[in-house]
């Protein structure tokens, strides 16, 4: 499955703008939402093929949005890369055993993040 549609989460205007204009540039769809609650309700509405997680943000935080994500059988199969300025190898552990299939520390290098997008829709 090739990735389209993908949802950015963060509740920083100008971290949903700069991944937004790296996407779009690169021929993604995007939607964003700058919280936890928004992003699920954006989820269910929208149906992305995947999802940019920040951490740290008003509300739900990213690793329990990641983890309601993991555990609904609607949503379960949407992957999640958290994308967060918590840069602790224990941050990126838990992050993954919330149900993240990537963590990248902010900034997030526009050609990493390319990759990983490539390898999970491949």
């Amino acid at each position: 499955m090739t990735i389209q549609k993908i949802l950015i989460v963060d509740d920083s205007p100008t971290e949903r703008y700069y991944l937004t204009d790296i996407l779009v540039r690169n021929g993604f769809s995007v939607a964003t939402a700058d919280n936890g609650e928004d992003a699920l309700a954006k989820i269910r509405a929208e149906r992305p093929q995947l999802i940019l997680m920040d951490v740290v943000m008003p509300g739900a935080n990213g690793f329990q949005v990641t983890r309601a994500i993991a555990r609904d059988p609607e949503l379960a199969a949407v992957p999640v890369i958290i994308c967060s300025s918590k840069n602790q190898e224990t941050d990126r552990i838990w992050g993954m055993r919330q149900g993240a299939k990537d963590y990248f520390v902010k900034p997030v290098d526009e050609g990493q993040l390319l990759a990983r997008i490539a390898a999970l829709g491949a």
